[in-house]
């Protein structure tokens, strides 16, 4: 029998809204979070030339990740993050996407039955994880903007808590945490012995002038902040898998530990790929997503005619709407009927922790503008036609 803690595990319900979109030819999937282009060719390049018998592709490499990758990767955390893994006695590690990260630093830093706050609508797959390392996700609401509410944080702690988790820009409300807000729950951190687990895996894609901070550069937050970063949004690269944390030296032997374990080291050639993205560079990233601003107005235009049938905060980041609807029908069965009757796929925001009211979330990233204008005219048809 399987055991009763995966058992309790909520199911990922990306697979079922893809199987019912599969069994609906022509629907537009405004549902899982990637973006529409591939990455650079330089990253194909890379790994043409280095698919040759004598370049060692085939071979274990370190657990951690192999030096030119991790070194490339310092460069951009110095130029970009302010963070100095070096300087800050902290280290890199890299991993087979971020979701790995997250899960080895939660078993690195949680006992069987510690608690772990996540901020609500939280990432599903971080509420999984945490469950499946036999701990308890405690659930803490952002504010009417989905912003961090500090005065619940602090309430929230208890002797079994290890850690406070946030992501910025956000997934799945698209809300950027403000600089204050951050910084005044890692000095909280600080004060109270927990870990701070920073995912930034969307730092690029912000809007209106909003600028991204990173938690850990803050001075002496490297001690207990642990950074999680990833090339599956910025470089087109979820496929590839691989991402990388920054953490406190004094959990490099355990991560390494549960690593080996699990992966004995990040995949070779994905390495290759990645350290030929990184030498582009952030503004190729930045250029392919200049037109998200764009598309997310208009996005929120065509929702807006739904009047007050449908409330969202102005998401300032990342590529998503999060949207409540005045309805009594769940939101699972909205997503079923949208998909069969309209031809349009979003996902049920129960699945990210909100149960209060009816709720989607839906990503403008994965299509090209004409095919998000097109889908999100669905939804609104489809929502005006379900809702009335």
């Amino acid at each position: 029998m399987i055991a009763n803690r995966i058992q309790q595990v909520q199911d990922p319900v990306i697979p079922i809204v893809g199987r019912w979109t599969s069994e609906h030819p022509g629907t537009i999937s405004l549902g899982q979070g990637v973006v529409h282009y591939p990455p650079p060719q330089e990253v194909f390049r890379a790994v043409a030339e280095s698919a040759q018998p004598d370049r060692g592709l085939d071979r274990y490499g370190p657990v951690a990740g192999n030096d030119p990758l991790i070194e490339a990767i310092e460069k951009k955390l110095i130029a970009e993050n302010e963070i100095d893994p070096i300087a800050d006695q902290s280290s890199v590690v890299c991993t087979a996407g971020s979701n790995m990260g997250f899960l080895n630093a939660v078993l690195a830093i949680a006992e069987i039955g510690d608690e772990i706050i996540l901020l609500s609508p939280y990432y599903f797959n971080h509420h999984m994880a945490i469950e499946i390392a036999g701990c308890r996700p405690v659930v803490v609401p952002t504010d009417r903007e989905n912003q961090p509410d500090i005065d619940a944080i602090t309430q929230a702690i208890t002797p079994r808590t290890k850690a406070v988790v946030t992501v910025s820009p956000n997934n799945p409300t698209g809300a950027v945490y403000s600089k204050d807000a951050l910084a005044e729950i890692n000095l909280m951190c600080a004060a109270r012995g927990l870990y701070h687990l920073s995912d930034e895996a969307y730092e690029y894609f912000t809007h209106d002038g909003v600028r991204h901070y990173s938690p850990g550069s803050a001075i002496g937050a490297s001690e207990h902040t642990i950074s999680l970063f990833s090339l599956s949004k910025a470089y087109g690269m979820a496929g590839w898998r691989i991402g990388y944390s920054v953490v406190p030296n004094h959990l490099l032997v355990g991560i390494k530990k549960i690593q080996d374990t699990n992966l004995i080291c990040p995949p070779i050639i994905c390495q290759v790929a990645a350290e030929a993205a990184l030498q582009v560079g952030s503004q190729w990233c930045r250029k392919q997503i200049t037109g998200l601003t764009a598309v997310r107005d208009s996005t929120l235009e065509t929702l807006s005619e739904l009047g007050d049938r449908v409330q969202f905060a102005v998401p300032q980041g990342a590529f998503y709407v999060l949207f409540q609807l005045q309805t009594d029908q769940s939101d699972m069965e909205l997503v079923e009927k949208l998909i069969r009757q309209f031809g349009v796929a979003v996902l049920p925001g129960s699945a990210f922790g909100e149960s209060k009211s009816c709720t989607l979330r839906l990503s403008y990233g994965a299509l090209d503008p004409q095919s998000v204008s097109e889908g999100v005219g669905r939804l609104r048809d489809g929502l005006a036609t379900l809702l009335s």
